[in-house]
Order: C-alpha cells, then structure tokens, then sequence
C-alpha cells in the first residue's frame, strides 16, 4: 500500500514513507524499505521528512537512488557509517497524500469483512502489523482466532474500501485449515493467539 498511517486516527495523522536500513558504504548511506508507490515523489531531493521516534528528526533527503531493487538514500548531516548505524530503524514519515493511486491506511481496512475470491466470508481486518519484511493484515477468523495475512498482491488481490477485502490464502495460511479444534480466544489479548507460518510473513510483492 502506499503508506501505513503513523499517528492516531484523528484525520491529521502521517503516513509511513520508508523504514531505514542498515548502513551502506561509509559515507552515511542508508538502505530504505519503502511503504509507498511514490518514491520518486516522496524521497526527492531535498524533501523533509518527520521520524518516529520524533525527537530524531526532521530529516532532509541529500541523496536517494534506486539500484539493482533496492533504494539507498544519505541524509543532510548524516556523513560517516557511525552517524548512519544510528538512523537504523527509523521511520520515515510524511503528510498523507490522498491523490496517490490504491493507498489503503489502517484506519481504512479495520472492521472490512474478508471474503475469498468465492465470497464465503473468512473474518473480519482487526489491523495491519508492520514487519521488516512487509506489513501484514490481522484477521480475525470466524473461528475467533487471529491470522497475520501478508499483506501482498498474490494473497491480497482486491481491496474494496468500506467493505471488504479480498483474500487467496495459500494452503494452511489460516488458523481454519490446521488440524483439531479451534477454541475462540476473542475474550483475550494474548499474543499467543495470533496464527502465522512465520514470525514475520514475506512472500511476493508488497501492496506499498
């Protein structure tokens, strides 16, 4: 999706632009991981982005390129390794751009019912966890228990906002397709209930 909304759900709120990465080189480069399908607008030159945490920014783009499927960028004041390591995990964050194409914020795709591409319903979108790899949907099964759905194009075909998503789970991606009796743990908050096939969900193109 275009951006993941950052702040509450007042209307004011930013949008997640990128997540820093690691260091690259010792010039004070950094590896982005982009959550939106704007960089070329978002990440241009000069551009100020605000951070959360917040006290660690405004940031101001110095430098960005994009190779071999990854984006770089170097920020004003930001000029050796050491001073980049320290950006590493930062997000990003900008005003909310309403005119970029299938951006869907959280806010948006909470309490949207899921359905398969058959239209049987599959639960219901509690929220959108963001990973390192790619952020995720939380979907409460209608067997009461919490599935993190990659949030990609191949799983998540067709998002109808106010109401409904689309889903193609894979084979043994929801917690209705294990083995045994599901009991419902919609009483509780553990994260224990959550079903994934892995910690952090990754397969196939991202919606940003």
């Amino acid at each position: 999706m275009s951006g993941s909304a950052a702040g509450g759900d007042d209307g004011a709120s930013e949008v997640r632009i990128a997540t820093v990465g690691a260091p690259h080189g010792l010039s004070g480069q950094v590896r982005l991981r982009l959550h939106t399908d704007n960089p070329q607008g978002r990440l241009a030159r000069g551009v100020q982005l605000s951070t959360e945490p917040p006290q660690a920014g405004p940031l101001t783009i110095a430098m960005v390129r994009h190779a071999q499927d990854e984006w770089y960028a170097k920020f004003e004041g930001v000029t050796d390794r050491t001073a980049a390591e320290g950006l590493r995990g930062l997000l990003l964050l900008a005003a909310e751009d309403t005119g970029e194409p299938d951006a869907w914020y959280p806010r948006q795709l909470r309490g949207l019912r899921a359905e398969d591409r058959h239209g049987t319903a599959l639960g219901v979108i509690e929220d959108v966890q963001h990973f390192p790899a790619q952020d995720a949907l939380v979907l409460r099964e209608e067997n009461g228990r919490r599935t993190l759905v990659p949030f990609v194009q191949q799983i998540v075909p067709e998002v109808h906002v106010p109401h409904r998503v689309v889903l193609d789970p894979p084979p043994g991606l929801l917690a209705r397709d294990q083995d045994g009796p599901v009991q419902d743990h919609s009483a509780q908050d553990d994260p224990a209930e959550t079903h994934s096939a892995e910690t952090e969900p990754n397969s196939g193109e991202e919606h940003e």
